[in-house]
């Protein structure tokens, strides 16, 4: 299969890979402020600061618009509470309520329970995550790794931009709460969200709005957004036109006091795209403490077209966690690699029926002391059809 029709394939099903909330596609004075840096960025930035200048106005802005589009109260005084008097806000509020609520039962407090049981020693050295074809999908990277420093996600899907809700009349913002309602059925139905809604509105919308959103829904403040680009030593450097594009969002979780960084990259990681673009490849070298994690992943990884970020992270990282969709179970040679399997595994869905795997099948057909899981994750969403396995590497001292 060649290239255009790779990326037709990515395109198609990189829906598949995450978590889609609808916003507004206007350039709004908040999005200023996000570029407005309250310190430089620097040009050697893989590691989070210690230690954080923050600006108390504008993190409480920027959080109260995220807890506005999450559909959560924000505080009396500040300056989004007027728009949740009105009777679009009491609907969107209960909505969210109803359905979060819902999603958190059946699925986030039962992947919670199984980190906690499973990737124990994984988050016991606050890692770094990197999230190749994640497009926004914050909400279960940070479900599993909830004590990482730092996340770097990548996709195709550019970065965007947020609603102003101050500088919007009421039928603006109502038309905005709607929207944002609109696109979540999806996500409460499976762990992913569909093709077209990812196609037509991350294209047009981008991916800022639902990083917003989750970070609101984990409980954490948002202390500064940065709008970054990558240079050509694979530096974090304040965007200019011609770099890899990307945000920085510093955050820090509730009843917590160090900053946290959450990456978003908007760059192809096929082989050409990365020949031409070697920027992202450097950056994620410069990584410490690196856990790779891949969900939903379009078995591109099973491909020659995707081979250089195949390798950069079997070459850099300490532990892997995937589904199926991710690399093929022949890319782990076992004198490199301690494998553990979870849940269950028969074979793709028909989308991806030329991605079967008979060797893991046989792991699964051949091994039952394999746990399963209670929730889904992936492609197969339903409860004890999904798989993950977790790779360690067995020279992780020497890494």
């Amino acid at each position: 299969m060649n290239n255009k029709k790779y990326y037709s394939l990515f395109s198609a099903c990189i829906a598949l890979t995450a978590l889609l909330f609808c916003s507004t596609s206007c350039q709004s004075a908040n999005n200023n402020e996000a570029r407005k840096s309250d310190e430089q960025v620097a040009n050697k930035e893989t590691k989070p600061k210690q230690s954080l200048k923050v600006d108390e106005a504008k993190s409480e802005l920027l959080t109260d618009t995220a807890r506005t589009l999450a559909g959560i109260n924000v505080d009396a005084k500040s300056k989004l509470a007027a728009l949740q008097k009105g009777n679009s806000w009491q609907n969107h509020q209960s909505f969210y309520q109803a359905s979060w609520s819902k999603l958190d039962t059946q699925q986030l407090t039962k992947v919670r329970d199984w980190t906690a049981k499973e990737l124990q020693d994984v988050n016991a050295s606050s890692p770094t995550i990197l999230y190749p074809f994640s497009g926004p999908d914050f909400l279960y990277s940070y479900s599993l790794f909830p004590k990482a420093k730092q996340f770097v996600l990548a996709g195709l899907e550019p970065v965007g931009n947020v609603p102003d809700f101050t500088s919007l009349s009421e039928s603006q913002q109502n038309m905005k709460l709607q929207e944002a309602r609109s696109s979540l059925y999806a996500l409460l139905q499976f762990s992913f969200f569909r093709t077209n809604d990812m196609k037509v509105d991350l294209q047009k919308q981008g991916v800022l709005p639902i990083l917003y959103v989750f970070l609101a829904r984990t409980k954490n403040r948002i202390l500064n957004v940065q709008y970054i680009g990558l240079d050509k030593e694979g530096k974090v450097q304040q965007f200019e036109k011609g770099m890899v594009s990307g945000v920085k969002i510093a955050f820090v979780p509730e009843g917590e006091s160090e900053a946290r960084n959450l990456y978003y990259f908007s760059t192809d990681l096929l082989n050409d795209g990365l020949k031409k673009r070697p920027e992202f490849v450097k950056f994620a070298n410069q990584l410490d403490n690196k856990v790779t994690y891949l969900k939903a992943a379009s078995y591109l990884m099973h491909n020659e077209s995707f081979s250089e970020i195949r390798n950069l992270i079997l070459a850099s990282s300490n532990y892997l966690l995937q589904d199926d969709s991710g690399m093929p179970l022949k890319s782990f040679a076992s004198s490199q690699w301690d494998l553990k399997f979870y849940g269950s595994y028969t074979r793709p869905i028909g989308l991806f029926s030329n991605s079967y795997q008979a060797d893991l099948r046989k792991v699964y057909q051949s091994n039952k002391s394999i746990e399963p899981l209670n929730f889904g994750i992936g492609y197969k969403f339903g409860v004890n059809e999904s798989n993950l396995m977790l790779a360690a590497a067995k020279k992780i001292a020497s890494r």
